[in-house]
This record gives C-alpha cells, sequence and structure tokens, in this order.
C-alpha cells in the first residue's frame, strides 16, 4: 500500500515537471508569435536599418525634415574606440562575449539576491529593449515580467543572427545618452566635440556612465554625479582587467573637462511639423501605416522661403520688443491685475505647482508647502533661453520661473485664400525652449478689434450697408439677458460727431461698431456668430453678448486668419489647410487632399467692399505704420487689435494673394505692458508683419499678388462717393479697446 502510494506521488510530481515545463514552451511561443505583443519582423532583425524616416517636403520641393524614432547616426566597429567597449562590457555585461543572449548566471543571481547586486539585463537585451520597444502594443495589460520574457527572445533572435561585435556597435548606435543625443556618434560630438574613435578612456567611461541615468550622471547638469559614475565605471574597468590601477589613480582626481557642442532640432518650420505629426499620427493609425518606419513621404502647402521669411520676422521683432518690455518694467513684475494695477499675489507659487518637479515634491515631502518651496529655491544648473544665447547658469526652480514668465511669444501663420493653402507657420519664438505653438486652434488669447470687421460683415450682408453707411459717434447701450447693460467708450473717452463705417473701421472707433452692433437688433450676437462660424470659427466658442463686437472672446491666429479669407476671394471662404498628398517610400500615392471645406459667405460684391475698408485701415488708420516705417507697397488690407490692460497684441495683413494673422503676448494674459503706447498691435504685432511682408516684396523670384481684387461689374467707385467722410481726421491707435464690466 505504501509502494503504491509511493508510486503515485512520485508519477504525479513528474507530471507536475513536465506539464510545468510544456506550460513554459507553449507560453514562449505565444510570446514568440505575438500574442502579448506585437514582435518585431524576421526582416527588421536581419536588417536593423530597415526602418526608413518619414520626409516632409514644401510646396517648393524643399525638405522640411523627418519623423524618425530617434536622432542618431549608424557609424561601423571600428570607428568606436576601444576604451569604449571596454567601459561598456566592464559596467553592463562582463560576460557577454560567452553567453548567447541571456547570461544564465547574472539572472540567478539577480532572482536569489532580488536585484540588490544588480539586474540581468545583457547588452543583447537592452539592445533588444531599445531597437523594438516600438513593437510593444499588447492586448492586455503587460507586467515588466512579461516585458522581460519578450527581451530575452528578441535577444536570442539577435544573437542567431548578428556577431558578438555587430550586436554591441548597434547597442551603442541606439542607445540614448541625453535629451538631443542617441547613439555614441551623437554623445560624443555633444559632449566632447570628436568622434568616438578619438574618445579617452576618462571620456569613454562618462558617456558610458551616463547609461545608468541620462539627467542625472548628465556632466554638463550635474559635473560632481556625472565624475562620481565615471569613477565607478572606471574601477570597474580595472577590476575586470581592462584598464591598470596606475592610470585609475591618475584620472579618478581629476574633473571632467567638456567641449560641449549643443544639439538642435534642426530645420524650418518646427512648431508646423509638431501640428502636422499630430494629424499624420491618426491619418497613419486608421491607414496602418508607422509615421517613424514606413518612410512615407508627406508633401505640405508651406512654401520654404515665406516661412524663412516669417521666422526671420519673428526673431527680429520679437529680440527688440523683448528688450523694451524688459526696460518699461525695469526691476518691477508685470503680472498684474487689470482693477487696480496691482501685483498679482503667489503669481509665481501658483505657476511652480503646475510643473512636474513642484508634484514630484509634493510626494517627497507628503504636501509640506514649506519644505516644497524651501527645494524649489535651491539653487541648480541649468540652461536657459535669451535672446543674446543660452544661458548656462546656475538658478533656483523659482527665479528662472520668475525670469521665464516675462518672456513675450507669439504666433504668426500665412493663408493663401485662393486655395486655403497655409504658407507659413511659426509657433513661437524657440521652439526647443518653448514647445507650446501659438498658432493652431488650441492656442486661443482675446482677439480684441481682429474681431470687428466679422461684425462689420455681417451687417453688410444683413442690413445692405456700404462702407459709405453713416453713424453718429455716441455711446450706444446694450442689455444683456440677465438685465445687466452695457455701454462702451472709446479708450480716449472722445466721441461725438458722425463716420462713415469706412472710417471707423480705419480708425479701430468703438462707437461705430458698437453702432453697427447695435443696427442688427436683439438677435445681433445670434447673427455675427452665425456668420463667424461659416467663416471657420468653432461653434460655441462666442458667447452670444453684444460685448462680443470689440472681440472679448477667445480665438486662435489659425481661425483669425480663416476668417478673414473671404474678404479677398471673392467671398467664398476656404477652409485653411496644409498638406497635399502623403506617398510610401516608392512613391505611390497613398491619398491626395483635394478641394477643403469651403462655403459662400458673402456676395462678391460686399466681399470687395470689405477688402476696400481694410485697405483704409493701412492707407490712412490705425495700420498705417506698414507704408510708413516699413515701405510696403500694393493694395494691402489690415485691421489692428489690442486687449483690455494691454496683454495682447494682434494684427491682420491682407493681400489678394496672401492672408496674414500675428499674435503677441505672453503666455499668461496677466503678464501686461506697462503702458498702452507700446501695448498696442500697432506695435506689438504689426511689425513682424511689415518686416515679412519687406522680405517678401524684396525677393523677385517670390510673387504675391497684392494686386485689387477684380471689382464687380455692378459697383462704381462706390468709396469715392464717401469723401471726407471716409478719411481719417484724427490719428492715434484706438483699439485699447474698454471691454466693459
Amino acid at each position: 500500500m505504501a509502494d503504491a502510494s509511493g508510486f503515485f506521488l512520485i508519477r504525479r510530481f513528474w507530471n507536475f515537471l513536465l506539464g510545468s515545463f510544456l506550460l513554459v514552451i507553449v507560453f514562449f511561443l505565444l510570446v514568440n508569435f505575438g500574442l502579448f505583443g506585437e514582435m518585431p519582423d524576421i526582416k527588421d532583425l536581419e536588417n536593423p536599418r530597415n526602418a526608413q524616416s518619414s520626409i516632409v517636403y514644401s510646396a517648393d520641393g524643399e525638405i522640411l525634415g523627418t519623423y524618425f524614432l530617434e536622432n542618431r547616426t549608424n557609424i561601423k566597429h571600428d570607428q568606436i574606440a576601444q576604451c569604449v567597449y571596454d567601459a561598456l562590457i566592464s559596467t553592463e555585461d562582463i560576460r557577454f562575449y560567452q553567453h548567447s543572449g541571456i547570461d544564465a548566471k547574472g539572472t540567478a543571481r539577480a532572482l536569489i539576491r532580488m536585484g540588490r547586486d544588480g539586474g540581468a539585463s545583457t547588452i543583447s537585451q537592452q539592445l533588444a529593449k531599445n531597437m523594438f520597444s516600438i513593437y510593444d502594443k499588447p492586448k492586455m495589460k503587460i507586467t515588466r515580467l512579461m516585458q522581460k520574457f519578450k527581451e530575452w527572445i528578441i535577444a536570442i533572435r539577435l544573437e542567431k543572427r548578428f556577431t558578438k561585435d555587430e550586436i554591441i556597435t548597434m547597442y551603442l548606435n541606439t542607445v540614448p545618452f541625453s535629451g538631443m543625443s542617441w547613439g555614441i556618434d551623437a554623445a560624443s560630438r555633444e559632449f566632447f566635440n570628436k568622434k568616438p574613435a578619438e574618445l579617452k578612456v576618462e571620456e569613454a567611461a562618462v558617456l558610458i556612465g551616463m547609461l545608468k541615468a541620462t539627467s542625472m550622471y548628465n556632466p554638463r547638469l550635474n559635473p560632481e554625479k556625472s565624475m562620481d559614475r565615471r569613477n565607478v565605471v572606471l574601477n570597474q574597468m580595472v577590476k575586470y582587467g581592462k584598464l591598470d590601477a596606475n592610470t585609475y589613480e591618475s584620472i579618478k582626481g581629476q574633473k571632467i573637462k567638456l567641449n560641449y557642442k549643443r544639439v538642435d532640432n534642426e530645420g524650418p518650420a518646427i512648431y508646423f511639423r509638431d501640428q502636422l505629426a499630430e494629424f499624420l499620427k491618426d491619418w497613419c493609425k486608421k491607414n496602418g501605416h508607422n509615421l517613424y518606419r514606413s518612410g512615407l513621404r508627406i508633401y505640405t502647402t508651406i512654401d520654404s522661403r515665406l516661412q524663412q521669411y516669417a521666422e526671420n520676422a519673428v526673431e527680429q521683432h520679437m529680440a527688440d520688443l523683448q528688450k523694451q518690455f524688459n526696460q518699461t518694467w525695469g526691476k518691477e513684475v508685470p503680472w498684474r491685475k487689470i482693477s487696480d494695477w496691482s501685483v498679482i499675489p503667489n503669481f509665481i507659487e501658483n505657476a511652480l505647482q503646475k510643473t512636474e518637479r513642484y508634484q514630484y515634491l509634493k510626494t517627497k515631502y507628503n504636501g509640506d508647502e514649506k519644505a516644497i518651496m524651501a527645494e524649489l529655491k535651491k539653487p541648480i544648473r541649468m540652461t536657459l533661453f535669451s535672446w543674446k544665447g543660452e544661458r548656462d547658469t546656475t538658478m533656483s526652480p523659482y527665479d528662472s520661473m520668475k525670469y521665464i514668465k516675462k518672456f513675450l511669444h507669439t504666433g504668426f501663420v500665412a493663408v493663401e485664400p485662393e486655395t486655403g493653402h497655409v504658407k507659413a507657420w511659426v509657433g513661437g519664438i524657440n521652439h526647443k525652449f518653448f514647445k507650446y505653438d501659438h498658432v493652431n486652434v488650441r492656442a486661443r488669447r482675446q482677439v480684441g478689434s481682429t474681431f470687428k470687421p466679422i461684425v462689420y460683415a455681417t451687417a453688410m450682408d444683413i442690413n445692405k450697408f456700404s462702407p459709405c453707411t453713416i453713424f453718429p459717434r455716441e455711446r450706444t447701450t446694450f442689455q444683456g439677458a440677465g438685465g445687466e447693460l452695457w455701454s462702451p467708450r472709446n479708450s480716449d473717452g472722445t466721441e461725438g460727431g458722425e463716420a462713415t463705417m469706412a472710417k471707423g473701421l480705419a480708425m479701430s472707433d468703438n462707437l461705430i461698431t458698437a453702432q453697427i452692433m447695435k443696427s442688427l437688433g436683439e438677435s445681433a450676437p445670434e447673427m455675427v456668430i452665425k456668420f463667424a462660424e461659416r467663416v471657420g470659427i468653432e461653434k460655441n466658442r462666442i458667447p452670444a453678448v453684444p460685448s462680443i463686437c470689440l472681440g472679448t472672446m477667445e480665438l486662435s491666429p489659425f481661425e483669425m486668419a480663416s476668417a478673414y479669407t473671404a474678404f479677398v476671394n471673392k467671398g467664398l471662404w476656404i477652409k485653411p489647410t496644409y498638406i497635399t498628398r502623403i506617398e510610401d517610400k516608392n512613391g505611390n500615392v497613398l491619398e491626395e487632399f483635394g478641394t477643403p471645406v469651403h462655403d459662400q459667405v458673402l456676395s462678391e460684391e460686399k466681399a470687395y467692399l470689405m477688402f476696400t475698408m481694410l485697405k483704409g485701415v493701412v492707407d490712412f488708420g490705425t495700420g498705417s505704420y506698414l507704408r510708413g516705417k516699413y515701405g510696403i507697397t500694393g493694395h494691402i488690407g489690415g485691421k489692428t487689435g489690442t486687449t483690455q490692460g494691454s496683454a495682447d497684441g494682434w494684427f491682420m495683413g491682407v493681400t489678394k494673394g496672401l492672408v496674414c494673422s500675428v499674435w503677441v503676448g505672453a503666455d499668461d494674459p496677466s503678464v501686461r505692458f506697462r503702458n498702452g503706447w507700446l501695448g498696442q498691435g500697432a506695435l506689438m504685432a504689426l511689425p513682424i508683419y511689415g518686416i515679412f511682408m519687406k522680405q517678401v516684396q524684396a525677393d523677385k523670384k517670390i510673387s504675391i499678388d497684392t494686386e485689387m481684387p477684380d471689382m464687380p461689374k455692378n459697383i462704381s467707385n462706390i468709396m469715392s462717393e464717401c469723401g471726407e467722410n471716409g478719411e481719417a481726421d484724427r490719428g492715434g491707435e484706438l483699439d485699447v479697446d474698454e471691454l466693459g464690466d
């Protein structure tokens, strides 16, 4: 009986072992076939460089940039100094040349010691993780253990298909060393300004030491920690016979000597390419492509020459404007309440609370605000943006936030009205330091008087007004839905007399705009909103209140450029677009983007009259700087805009061939100009358009149509009928709008 029982237990034991073994085999087979997340294709393993970057082309055939997984250069095994290999193997995988992808001894040690003596990930496994993590699109939640199983399989595949030298070289070509440098070639050039073959042993140890934590051991940001880590690597090299002890002793006390060379995100239209990428990622997902590996060819509407002129204009004007802004405030801070111009309390503290660093410290110090702020006021090494070049400095996060919040930003976009093609897109002043794009539809700011033409166009369409229609320059009162009263006025307090619509728009007169709004009756806000939505303003963005006639709502430069296109395109609005077609890597067309959405929002006659009034803004109104200061010629219309408290400056530049929208202001609308003179659209935003157009008109190879739109047959010199009433009788910018309570 005992023998039978023992035999039964033994059989169960062996059945259990055999079953477990089979389950493990089945499990690895399922992982291998991609049940727990896509695995690399065999062709990618045999040719890791098979993946191709997608290229972005301008309308004039220039390459604007590429989309790739990492910005790196692949180099050959013999182009890397031996000391780099010695440092890597000594630190990361001393049995690299003995194992077949998985280090059994290291794995056992890691399991027994629970990782306290380091992990067991081999160089082959790390390469698998680095190169093929893009395939990790799990069908269920995958733990780190599951990821490790996948790395084992990929590592074994790599070992079967490549030599050891090829594997370690591929690893060094793909591993990230810093936020901007992927691969040993890029890192060597960034930190030491030399080729990898020229690296000294102490320099190689610095770079290999960074692999443990690229930010913590960055020699530029944390030189002391980097030096300690370098010495750890050198000590490992001594331990395993890759470096003699005397050399180590002579090196370990030396400070790191960098020859740093900054690595930039190169190429034009960087903000635009970010915006384009958002569209392309969705397109690729729907069409079964990978933006970073499929080698797509993306053809855009951007004109590389206009883009360059736009970027030049932004750099030239914003550097000068920032200097003036700083001078007017001096040592005082510009974040102010509009009610009494007092400093906004806790402005910097509130801004810091939105940062990742604050959230980390909040967890570390269990919400102790005093401890958090004390940490945020400790100086650290950092690099800051300035218009005179980057600043390497030591500053506390608190002080750096004060520094950053004072910067002025901009958004510039140019659209060809006849086609809707976006020709230039500048989303900010410096993409490396300020990633936020101030052009796209989510970048909304109060638009001020640039919205007035929308009101004028609505009234001309519904009430059959002409530019010669006369209104009294008197204050009028509106009653809101809740019974509240609103009576707008001009910033300079002037009123009396009368003026034509043409003169009212040219001088940006709030009283005339209010009178025009009043003429539309009780449903005026709804009528204006309906027209605005027909010219590209997102639905339900504008509140149905009378004050919208002075631009109290927040809209984006992209939307404003879209709205103005109808005024020079015979009343036909065309939705702006920035892509024409997408091809695969072999030139086969995958999709063509034809005629975009369009709508005949105005008759040709009314659109013509709107342009004549916008032209008056430039010829004798608030936009006349374009003629006098910048010497811009041709038939050009425009509209200035300034918002309450001089927080936002706008300018819309309009020609038959191009509509441009410019916004300028700080990231936070509570940061204001000290005086209304400098803080007006004519001085904040108009110069960017002026500098841009001056370059465009000087380039004889570019032809932007600045002729008058074709005059409709049934209009005969209607503007001449306005006589003196259509001309300006006083100068000055009236765009500092009093927007009501």
